[in-house]
């Protein structure tokens, strides 16, 4: 019997109705990563949210088959793309937003800070002229800022911690969490990468559990869980509050504070980050190639020692 954790699965949750939208999740089983569709059931327009390019760390190559799934998933559901959204610069997959953009004809999206964390990874690459995502996104999305997905309106929570420009988008009784919480059994996600602060995040999910209790929230990842050997990626506000065990009503922020940053100071970093970073800080796009036609990534050395 094929592993779980090791298959590319996807699930559907159904509107319910009252303004919610359709939601697919497809799970990517190289780096535990969820990408979502996100649909208007009246007029069929859709979002992709959190797209992986799949990359080989070990062979430096790059493959499409999670963003031919996704394509393949909105053509046989009869839906539109209208926007490609990404949550915040991934540090363990790169994202496919740049070929989406071009499969799709959709305008690509992510926060406004994104500015700032580009910053930062110039400095740590030595690449002051590198980033630019005013150039590689169509759009940067500012706090409590509204936009369409068809007739069902979208909202952008800044929701720092993991990053300083993460944010959350809210539509309807769903709202994509990403690199926010985890699975209530698993806890929340970490924040110590450069421009992560851990009481930022504890006020980002605090901010996303003061949604409504029936609020369908969709996590950017999955390594499945205590006694849990299959991905899972979608809980309520209600089951969140009740059992996630690093938020849950009751729990304090300092204690979390604590816990987290202890927790977060024995993880290696993820074996994508430093080349999905400059890629993805290009909006999912390779350097330019250089005088014999290839590609290249720059790798800075003791800097996370």
């Amino acid at each position: 019997m094929p592993d779980p954790l090791k298959s590319r699965l996807v699930r559907h949750s159904p509107s319910t109705g009252a303004g919610g939208p359709d939601v697919w999740g497809l799970y990517e089983p190289d780096t535990g990563s969820i990408q979502y569709i996100c649909a208007d059931p009246g007029t069929k327009k859709a979002a992709l949210i959190d797209v992986v390019w799949n990359f080989d760390p070990k062979n430096y190559c790059f493959s499409t088959e999670s963003l031919d799934q996704v394509l393949d998933l909105v053509r046989d559901n009869g839906l539109e793309v209208a926007w490609v959204l990404d949550t915040h610069p991934h540090a363990d997959h790169v994202m496919a937003s740049a070929q989406l953009k071009q499969a799709t004809g959709a305008p690509n999206g992510i926060g406004a800070l994104v500015p700032k964390i580009a910053g930062i990874w110039a400095d740590l690459y030595n690449m002051p002229e590198a980033f630019n995502p005013h150039r590689d996104f169509d759009h940067l999305f500012k706090d409590k800022e509204t936009f369409r997905i068809g007739d069902l309106t979208a909202t952008v929570m800044l929701s720092p911690g993991h990053t300083l420009g993460s944010i959350t988008f809210v539509c309807g009784n769903a709202a994509f969490v990403h690199d926010t919480l985890m699975q209530p059994d698993v806890g929340t996600s970490r924040s110590d990468f450069p421009g992560g602060k851990t009481a930022e995040l504890w006020d980002s999910i605090q901010n996303i559990l003061a949604l409504p209790q029936d609020t369908r929230l969709f996590v950017g990842h999955d390594y499945g869980g205590p006694g849990r050997d299959e991905p899972q990626w979608e809980a309520t506000v209600a089951e969140h509050k009740l059992s996630n065990k690093h938020v849950k009503d009751g729990t304090e922020r300092n204690a979390y504070i604590k816990r987290r940053q202890e927790r977060d100071a024995t993880l290696p970093l993820p074996d994508r980050i430093l080349a999905a970073l400059q890629i993805n800080l290009r909006g999912g796009r390779l350097p330019p190639a250089e005088n014999d036609g290839h590609h290249y990534l720059k790798l800075p050395v003791n800097r996370f020692d």
